[in-house]
């Protein structure tokens, strides 16, 4: 995966819009009624406490058809529910299905950009490492910008119109909440910045304990920690994490508490409980501009614009600023350019043809050693090939250039007599079946996994794992369940087993040519015997290529190619190779006389 020439950060105003806008193509019902939510669930509540008691206390004032407080007070309560109702039928009936819909919209192309991820990627920590951020936390982030922005919409309504009523009754009044409010806001800014590098650094804690939370309920795990002394070694170290934790707390928690002091004692104290009251009280009792019902309503409509202008451009811009980091990872994830490219030509899968790898040399990215270097070689069709040699000397690397894994840092790989460049990667990797050392099996049916597709073939699944000598009954035939992540009648299979449904995916797939890197590492002697058989056999008129470090899989070989320090060592058939006496020769006795002892 390579990158855009120029990494641009964005300002956290553009990576909200492009996350809103985001979750707006996949589902705009949603984000709408968020904002609606949002404003459904702050103002009317506001609005009681500063419209409906100063109704209320106008009309006690006025001593004039008291039975006007029923039909206020009915009012605010048919407000209050129907603005609740609405709200809650909203989350009910249609945020929580329609949340699903979402997380899936984007997870789906958060997975469709993963599958199409170069192995290159991989193999950056920094870039690696923001891949499985963004991956982990895309649920999360849709969750609190969602929630954020119905929040921020509702206090921004409930602000203006709040202000507005204050206005009307008395621009004065608003002033001086307003004033106190801008004085102090320097201070609430400081309190949400400790707030927010406390928060980081206890999620860095935080990440260490979920370490041992693995460890003690994995099952992975289980047979070390109860079969050695690791435990009070463990213990000991997940008390030191939560010391941290808890020491961490205490750095932030006297300075969070001093300007919080001091930004409640000017706002509430001085500005709301002292200066407020004074010039209201100045105004019912001295000017009598105001009224019983005014004072209460300027009074409570103070506390709300504070409470609004303090998430508005505190709390709530903090929060923004971190949730656009988020997005800006996923910006770049989403927007990372191939470095693997499609060629103009489909690739046919037909008959194998020759396999030319010329002057091959390549430096996995960020190191400086070479893995490969000036590899030469010729592979005739239907040619049974073996590469051996010592760990780290190449061989995976090479296979993983040849099904354009990578792309070869010098030199070229041809079929045919045609670059695989000029191939589509899709064709080009549709000739190959290949059987990694690390291979995966899925939850999903045995065919499923034998065939790697949706409609498998129930003979020839049948046929494909009879090859591989695999005999674990099947409850259900090839629907039998593997794993049990989506059924708990999914069978389980020892290493060997796993290998050998693996394994049988080459025999499953119709094309010329296989590769099967470390096909036995699991198998007993018997099953290895046996599986070298069934592959000379089933695979007579396919190329292929094995990588092995049990040289017995290698004695059938029409050639194969010893590789030392990224570089081909010796060349030929086992007995013109024994013949030599050179590495291979040494290796093989080696293996040879502990069988022998």
């Amino acid at each position: 995966m390579r990158k855009n020439a120029e990494k641009t950060e964005h300002s956290m105003l553009s990576n909200m819009l492009y996350f809103m806008k985001l979750l707006y193509s996949v589902s705009p019902l949603l984000v709408i009624g968020e904002c609606i939510w949002g404003v459904f669930l702050t103002l009317p509540t506001k609005l009681v406490s500063v419209l409906g008691i100063k109704l209320i206390l106008d009309i006690v004032e006025s001593g004039e058809n008291l039975r006007r407080i029923y039909y206020v007070v009915a009012g605010i309560a048919a407000l209050l529910i129907v603005s609740r109702t609405i709200a809650w039928l909203f989350r009910e009936f249609f945020w929580n299905a329609e949340r699903e819909n979402v997380y899936r919209g984007l997870n789906r192309k958060l997975y469709e950009k993963t599958i199409s991820l170069d192995l290159e990627s991989y193999d950056n920590p920094e870039f690696y490492n923001n891949f499985i951020l963004t991956i982990e936390s895309s649920s999360d982030s849709i969750q609190n910008m969602l929630g954020l922005v119905s929040r921020y919409i509702g206090d921004l309504v409930s602000l203006i119109t709040i202000s507005s009523i204050l206005f009307a009754i008395d621009p004065v009044c608003l002033l001086i909440i307003l004033v106190f409010v801008g004085v102090f806001t320097p201070l609430s800014k400081k309190i949400g910045r400790l707030q927010m590098e406390r928060r980081r650094e206890n999620t860095k804690y935080h990440r260490r304990s979920d370490y041992f939370q693995r460890i003690f309920y994995l099952q992975d795990y289980a047979k070390e920690v109860r079969m050695n002394g690791i435990s009070p070694i463990l213990m000991s170290r997940y008390n030191d994490a939560a010391d941290d934790v808890v020491e961490n707390q205490r750095k932030y928690w006297s300075r969070i508490s001093v300007n919080y002091f001091i930004q409640e004692f000017g706002v509430q104290l001085l500005g709301f409980m002292f200066v407020l009251p004074m010039y209201l009280g100045y105004c019912v009792l001295v000017k009598k501009s105001l009224s019983a019902g005014d004072f209460v309503a300027t009074f409570n409509g103070a506390y709300a614009v504070a409470t609004s202008v303090n998430f508005l451009t505190v709390w709530a811009l903090a929060v923004f600023e971190e949730q656009g980091r988020m997005i800006e990872k996923y910006r770049e994830f989403l927007k990372c350019e191939h470095a693997i490219t499609d060629g103009e030509h489909e690739a046919e899968c037909a008959k194998p043809e020759e396999i030319e790898i010329k002057n091959l040399s390549f430096t996995y990215a960020g190191s400086d050693h070479a893995v490969l270097s000036d590899i030469n070689l010729t592979i005739k069709p239907y040619e049974k090939i073996a590469l051996v040699g010592y760990n780290g000397a190449g061989k995976t690397t090479l296979t993983n250039l040849l099904l354009r894994l990578y792309d070869p840092t010098q030199g070229d790989i041809l079929i045919g007599g045609k670059s695989i460049k000029e191939e589509t990667v899709k064709s080009h990797r549709n000739r190959f079946s290949a059987v990694f050392q690390d291979f995966q099996l899925f939850s999903c049916s045995v065919g499923e996994n034998v065939a790697l597709d949706i409609n498998p073939d129930e003979e020839r699944v049948l046929e494909a794992l009879s090859h591989s000598g695999f005999s674990k009954k099947l409850p259900k035939g090839i629907d039998t369940e593997m794993l049990r992540e989506f059924s708990d009648e999914g069978i389980m299979t020892s290493g060997g087993e796993a290998q050998k449904v693996a394994i049988a995916r080459a025999f499953y797939k119709k094309c010329p040519y296989v590769i099967l890197d470390e096909p036995s590492a699991n198998l007993d002697p018997v099953a290895e015997y046996n599986l070298n058989q069934a592959m000379l056999e089933a695979a007579k008129d396919k190329t292929v290529i094995f990588i092995s470090h049990r040289l017995s899989t290698t004695i059938n070989a029409d050639r194969i190619y010893v590789m030392e320090n990224g570089r081909i060592t010796e060349c030929g058939s086992h007995a013109e190779l024994m013949e030599k006496n050179g590495t291979y020769a040494y290796m093989f006795n080696l293996q040879a006389e502990k069988y022998r002892k």
